[in-house]
């Protein structure tokens, strides 16, 4: 039987999502209905889609008897809301990074998340393709021996954009962007716990981060290095060195090569009739495939993002912000 899926959102990544995810059949994915802030964007979305139902709000899709998972992928200012009221009315989530505004928000949702036995996914599609995949497979054989170093960086020229920018929609380059570089090197250094982190960055004229890097130093003498900028564009790398070797990923938020020593090895994505506004957005699918077949196992995560790296994620993004001096309204909230 289909998962059967409705959006929260009506918006460019959310396009993005839904046409990746319709190269699957429709035995194994069916889109059902969507959501926006108007009635108008809904319905253009659901006509470009062939979505049957539209709705203005979001209350109408939390309540459709038809979804059984909501995509979220509206602003991050709203991803908490959302997917909360998703939750509270029975339905299974997909939620886009960043997951919420920060550590407090993330662990209450999976707190509903778990008592209500529902599935909830923060959407780093990374962590599902192929590549990473492959990555995880050397790593854990062994074959570049004991993993002592990453590198990341991640920027594109993104200041015009209000939502990297303004405080009121959760702007800066960290929770858009260094999202990225944090799960990156969460990833390469899965399971172990930072024992220091060193901060430094820039902020914009409206006091949000407009770039950030830091030092990551975990036990055993290993390190990751990250940076992230929304004022320019960034070779955009991932890089592991481990004792017998080093691994590359180019694009390696949506990577279709792995550099290894042995060679290059190749992903190529799936193929799409439909037109993509994003890089590489056919990938999107492979997140989708995870949430049904956790979904059909009866799992409430997927063990390529569990809860408890999510909401690692969210501590680290909550500390880079304060040294970078950056306090949303959020902050302040209490459970």
């Amino acid at each position: 039987m289909a998962l059967r899926w409705g959006i929260a959102g009506a918006g460019r990544i959310s396009h993005d999502f839904v046409t990746a995810t319709q190269t699957y059949p429709d035995s194994d994915h069916k889109f059902v209905a969507v959501a926006a802030r108007s009635q108008s964007s809904a319905d253009k979305f659901a006509k470009d889609h062939g979505i049957p139902r539209s709705y203005e709000g979001y209350e109408g899709l939390a309540l459709d008897k038809d979804v059984d998972i909501v995509y979220v992928g509206n602003l991050n200012t709203q991803h908490f809301e959302t997917t909360k009221l998703m939750l509270d009315h029975g339905k299974h989530v997909l939620c886009e990074k960043p997951f919420t505004m920060n550590e407090k928000q993330t662990k209450k949702l999976y707190k509903i998340s778990k008592e209500k036995n529902l599935f909830l996914m923060e959407a780093v599609w990374s962590r599902c393709f192929p590549a990473y995949l492959e990555v995880r497979r050397m790593i854990d054989a062994g074959e570049i021996g004991d993993v002592m170093f990453a590198s990341v960086n991640f920027g594109h020229a993104l200041q015009h954009v209000d939502r990297l920018t303004s405080k009121e929609l959760g702007g800066g380059a960290i929770l858009d962007l260094g999202v990225y570089i944090l799960q990156f090197q969460q990833f390469v250094f899965r399971g172990l716990k930072p024992i220091k982190i060193s901060v430094n960055g820039h902020l914009n004229s409206c006091g949000t981060d407009e770039s950030c890097g830091a030092v990551i130093t975990y036990p055993g003498g290993k390190m990751a290095v990250v940076s992230t900028s929304a004022r320019i564009a960034l070779p955009n790398e991932g890089i592991i060195v481990g004792t017998k070797g080093t691994l590359r990923l180019p694009l390696f938020w949506c990577p279709t090569q792995l550099v290894t020593p042995n060679g290059v090895k190749e992903f190529p994505l799936p193929q799409s009739p439909g037109p993509f506004l994003h890089r590489n957005s056919a990938g999107l699918c492979y997140q989708a495939e995870e949430a049904r077949l956790c979904i059909k196992a009866g799992k409430i995560e997927s063990s390529h993002i569990t809860h408890e790296e999510s909401v690692e994620l969210a501590r680290l993004m909550d500390l880079l912000r304060m040294e970078m001096g950056v306090v949303f309204p959020e902050d302040s909230q209490e459970f």
